[in-house]
């Protein structure tokens, strides 16, 4: 799974409120409860719902890929289902807890040390004073969510806090040495089990076809309904590459730059699909053959993945 790492390239001031050390000091200052990072891993980001209907102004939604994941950790921990919290991506994370809190873990099943003893998946677990909180590597799935009681309260941008990897916007995926915000604590959840199943090796992901489905020929878009693709290894949060049979175009004039939207399927020259997710641009020049219905299972999808199309004939 291909992780964005531009951001390490990025300048990026720090305000109060965000993840650097002056924003951490701000936080201190004020009396305010933080969580200290001690490793980032490969792309741990910020995410809560996102940030809907700015699309006019170029800017894509973001927010957690898998948001029902993300709800039900911070029910867990007694926060609001919208509070922000960590999309771990993949290859782990590890974190401090100065003062004593709650925290959840779910999405992606991974192992789970709080203050080094295994902790429960899909469970409140308390944290004491000075506690470390260790997700490991992605044993099912891509994307595993922790929840802080109290949520991670850093300056939002456009009315959420979610990280956008393709913009830029909200703050960076987290670097080793930051700190982040926390609100107060709500009482933690007291939930004795949460059911988990693993994410599936097969996907069957409805799709309305167009606007451009007329671009390409009657075989193309039989061979996008009635064949087998699978989930690249190069796919990210801006959105799900495939590989599989290339579709052929019908029309191979220029198409003019086009509103995108989440879920859109746009085939770029390599005949090749790949489906937009959140941090999709808002506009694009290739053709979309259809739009995918729900995104929501290509957020735990790892690399091979097999994915059919279903949806009504031309």
């Amino acid at each position: 799974m291909a992780v964005d790492r531009s951001h390490r390239r990025r300048a990026v001031r720090h305000t109060p409120g965000s993840t650097g050390p002056a924003g951490a000091r701000h936080a201190r200052a004020a009396g305010r409860r933080v969580i200290e990072v001690l490793r980032a891993g490969p792309l741990t980001t910020v995410q809560d719902l996102g940030r809907p209907g700015f699309a006019h102004l170029g800017v894509p939604r973001a927010g957690a890929l898998d948001a029902p994941a993300l709800r039900l950790a911070n029910r867990l921990v007694g926060n609001p289902a919208g509070a922000a919290g960590l999309e771990v991506t993949a290859g782990g994370c590890s974190l401090r807890l100065p003062s004593a809190g709650t925290v959840a873990l779910t999405g992606a099943c991974a192992p789970f040390l709080v203050a080094g003893r295994p902790a429960g998946f899909g469970l409140p677990v308390p944290v004491p004073a000075g506690g470390v909180v260790t997700v490991g590597r992605a044993v099912h799935g891509v994307r595993s969510y922790l929840a802080v009681g109290g949520g991670i309260e850093v300056e939002p941008v456009l009315g959420s806090r979610s990280t956008d990897t393709l913009s830029g916007l909200g703050p960076p995926p987290l670097r080793d040495g930051d700190a982040l915000p926390l609100g107060p604590a709500a009482e933690p959840s007291t939930v004795d089990f949460v059911p988990w199943r693993p994410p599936p090796t097969a996907l069957a992901l409805r799709i309305a076809l167009g606007p451009r489905a007329d671009w390409f020929t009657d075989e193309a878009v039989a061979a996008l309904l009635g064949t087998v693709y699978t989930v690249s290894p190069v796919s990210n949060r801006v959105g799900a590459r495939l590989t599989g049979v290339a579709l052929t175009r019908a029309v191979v004039e220029e198409l003019p730059s086009e509103g995108i939207v989440l879920g859109a399927v746009q085939v770029p020259a390599s005949g090749q699909p790949l489906i937009f997710l959140a941090d999709h641009p808002t506009t694009g020049g290739y053709p979309v053959i259809g739009v995918i219905e729900d995104v929501t299972p290509l957020a735990q999808a790892v690399p091979g993945t097999t994915v059919t199309f279903h949806g009504p004939q031309r």
